[in-house]
């Protein structure tokens, strides 16, 4: 008998307390607008009603807290999650997970980039080794013996990455704040598939990232997560695949997926994707992407709650097999703070 299984990936749009400085150049919520906001997220998680959802753009925990509060299915979901590090120069967003299923203990964040990865950004004197914004990672029980590792990341944005003390004189400043971005984006992508490389070789577990890669799938950045250029090795296949692509309930007629749009451009840049446990041209599959919608029609209205981002809902069905001895998370030692 069939199981199904419901993923989701939401970029709420700066979730934050009301009268909290998110950034510099947003007016805080007011606790009017407050209200409203996260009664607007809680509608969308009502919506969604799947099993896991990746959130991204989290600036408060308490906020979140107050959503699932407004919610039919979630408030006695599991949350994990952290808040943003507020001795940092520059308040970041954060990311978090809902659950509905079992979580493993010994969820983890990553700030640091793995395996000494750093690089030098143009214009910049000192290494990047952090994450533009941490990853979360955990490991969900999907069916009675049978773990799953979720990732939950945001990548680095197009958004061109200005210095206030860069003194080159290089014509086009613009090009290179842009080529900055570029390149944090394409590290991030590296540091989230070392993060992969490295549990599979711990434990091997079906794996699900999802979340805001500020990309589009064909993107070099978004392949590099999905494993470009790799080929199974000793039967094992450890590339992802964009769930969209290998969905075997894709209509045509009524294929209108994306997840934003700027200047007037449609693009999906929020994505799940999925290791070979669920691709159903697998011989390794233990379930299939059945159907990926995108929840975007709040973006035609656009209203001063909404995300400017759509949602993306995966509908697994597992097949009824097992993997062979999955009783180890394969967690690193690093505890969720």
């Amino acid at each position: 008998m069939q199981q199904e299984l419901r993923f989701a990936s939401f970029n709420v749009c700066n979730l934050a307390l009301p009268g909290m400085k998110y950034y510099d150049d947003q007016i805080p919520y007011s606790s009017e607008e407050y209200d409203v906001k996260i009664n607007w997220i809680a509608q969308q998680l009502d919506r969604l009603d799947a099993d896991v959802i990746g959130l991204q753009e989290i600036f408060s925990q308490d906020a979140l807290k107050d959503v699932l509060a407004k919610t039919q299915n979630y408030r006695d979901a599991q949350l994990i999650g952290f808040d943003p590090d507020p001795l940092t120069d520059h308040l970041t967003p954060s990311v978090a997970l809902i659950s509905r299923l079992p979580v493993s203990p010994g969820a983890v964040i990553y700030t640091e980039l793995p395996n000494n990865l750093s690089v030098t950004l143009p214009g910049v004197h000192h290494p990047v080794s952090r994450f533009t914004r941490p990853i979360l990672h955990a490991t969900i029980e999907i069916a009675p013996d049978l773990l799953t590792h979720v990732f939950v990341c945001h990548l680095k944005s197009k958004l061109p990455d200005y210095r206030n003390d860069n003194n080159d004189d290089h014509p086009d400043q613009a090009g290179i704040a842009m080529l900055r971005s570029l390149i944090r984006r394409g590290t991030d992508a590296l540091g989230l598939r070392t993060l992969l490389s490295n549990v599979n070789k711990k434990k091997r577990l079906p794996i699900i990232v999802m979340g805001d890669f500020n990309d589009v799938a064909s993107a070099i950045p978004t392949q590099m997560v999905m494993g470009l250029g790799k080929y199974p090795l000793d039967g094992i296949d450890d590339r992802l695949f964009e769930s969209y692509r290998i969905q075997s309930r894709r209509d045509a007629l009524r294929d209108v997926g994306y997840t934003h749009v700027h200047d007037g451009i449609y693009e999906t840049i929020d994505h799940i994707l999925v290791s070979e446990e669920f691709n159903p041209a697998s011989r390794a599959a233990i379930g299939e992407v059945a159907e990926v919608m995108y929840l975007n029609d709040h973006m035609t209205f656009k209203q001063p709650q909404a995300s400017d981002h759509g949602l993306v809902l995966v509908r697994i069905l597992l097949h009824g097999k097992s993997l062979p001895d999955t009783t180890s998370s394969g967690m690193p030692d690093v505890p969720l703070a």
